[in-house]
């Protein structure tokens, strides 16, 4: 069980573990800051307030995380991450003194725009601290247990604080918890930026992350895979306290207790990730962690009752993680390091557009149909969603493929490795360099990544 921390024992993934859980527990309590700011603002409102602020939430992290992807390449990662964050508590900290609805769709659009940077320029940046994949399994773990706590603590942590100081303390602690991530960042030694290939051109880079996932088999069976556990995920948010209160005619702290029970089984299948993840491929873990969401959601129905709404929540909970966490390791394994924030970034936007589906298709159905017609409907389309993963991500899935290159000329920086065996005339200058090259028309085979070189799946 405790092999899960062994990740912490890297002085770098510490620091950087440490960053990523203080913004994280900021980001929390200033989500419920927010609820109680808008119903202070505007009573009447608050509701209204409250869900365009998430829709500007979903905008940005939709529209910008492609772009901050695109030119990651380009950027200095720590400068940028630590820009993010400054950049962060200076908006939360202006927060309080908004006088109108507009003022704070506008603020909120920009954290979030801050957020969908930053956390694809994370992740990519972790697998870069490990030399070998357990200990990047362990802190993919790690990182989803700290989520799942987050979601724990950050209201225990919020009524604290609201009774001491009001509800305005929580953006300020929020704030000073994005300077103190700034600081611990600037700490980190980063791994070196590796050598992108990458052409320029705005729409090419913007654009370069999302095609390339999207043209990846493996990639597009992971996202169908995160959207069953999207599809579970907003089922529980938005509903959880609707089943509670209009239909076992509960208290809220019943509402809470749920939320309590997703995160209890999240929490426990993290910690059992890495042995799971040994004895299985991550493609078979997401399988059964399909099956689990659909026969959770079906064992409801069966058995219908607030306990077994319990139980179904633990499940689902334990759901999350094993259909999310595996998700950093494929992306690591399907694509060049120089390009791995492009393809974060692409998971990233990709998966919160299936989480703004899921979120309209809970609500809807939340407000239209019975629980138990609710989750019958939910378990077949995930059963649908599962076999189209399956589709995606057939066969057995070599990392090596064979495949042939068309002969053609161009220019790019390179360094000469098994795509770039040319001869020199002394004017290049050193590695790497960018000059005119050709390529004779060849077939090989190596660890196969959708990048400039190759730009289409090769068939089977």
């Amino acid at each position: 069980m405790f092999e899960l921390f062994i990740p912490l024992k890297n002085k770098q993934y510490r620091l950087f573990f440490a960053a990523h859980s203080i913004a994280l527990l900021g980001t929390g309590l200033s989500t419920i800051a927010l609820a109680l700011f808008a119903y202070n603002l505007d009573n009447a409102r608050a509701a209204e307030i409250v869900s365009f602020a998430l829709g500007a939430k979903m905008i940005a992290y939709i529209f910008i995380a492609p772009i901050i992807g695109g030119y990651a390449h380009k950027l200095p990662r720590k400068q940028l991450m630590i820009f993010f964050d400054i950049f962060r508590a200076i908006l939360l900290f202006s927060l309080p003194w908004a006088s109108d609805a507009w003022h704070i769709y506008i603020i909120i659009f920009f954290i979030n725009a801050c957020s969908a940077g930053f956390t694809p320029l994370y992740q990519a940046t972790l697998p870069n601290i490990f030399n070998n994949e357990a200990d990047y399994t362990r802190a993919l773990s790690l990182s989803r247990s700290l989520y799942d706590l987050e979601n724990l603590l950050s209201p225990a942590i919020a009524a604290i604080l609201l009774l001491g100081f009001g509800h305005l303390a929580l953006f300020q602690v929020n704030s000073a918890a994005f300077i103190v991530s700034a600081i611990i960042l600037s700490l980190v030694i980063y791994p070196s930026d590796p050598l992108s290939d990458r052409q320029s051109g705005i729409w090419h880079n913007v654009s370069f992350g999302i095609k390339s996932y999207l043209k990846t088999p493996r990639l597009r069976g992971v996202l169908s895979f995160n959207f069953i556990a999207a599809l579970t995920g907003a089922l529980i948010i938005v509903n959880s306290a609707n089943f509670a209160h209009n239909i076992y005619g509960k208290a809220e702290i019943i509402t809470a207790l749920l939320f309590g029970s997703v995160g209890v089984g999240a929490i426990i299948m993290s910690f059992l990730m890495p042995h799971i993840l040994k004895k299985y491929s991550i493609k078979q873990t997401m399988l059964w962690g399909s099956i689990l969401a659909i026969t959770a959601l079906l064992f409801f129905v069966i058995t219908a009752s607030l306990f077994s709404l319990f139980l179904t929540w633990f499940m689902l909970g334990m759901v999350s993680s094993l259909l999310q966490t595996p998700s950093g390791i494929v992306i690591q394994k399907s694509s060049r390091k120089a390009d791995r924030a492009a393809y974060f970034s692409a998971q990233f936007t990709l998966t919160h557009v299936g989480w703004l589906i899921a979120y309209l298709v809970a609500g809807q159905l939340g407000s239209y149909v019975s629980i138990s017609i609710n989750m019958i409907i939910l378990a077949v389309i995930s059963a649908m969603v599962l076999l189209l993963a399956l589709k995606f991500w057939s066969g057995t899935d070599e990392l090596s493929l064979k495949h042939s290159h068309d002969e053609h000329s161009h220019d790019h920086p390179h360094i000469h490795d098994k795509h770039h065996q040319h001869s020199h005339e002394g004017w290049e200058g050193p590695e790497p360099h960018i000059h005119p090259h050709h390529h004779d028309k060849t077939e090989h085979v190596h660890e196969f990544y959708i990048d400039e070189h190759h730009l289409q799946w090769p068939n089977k």
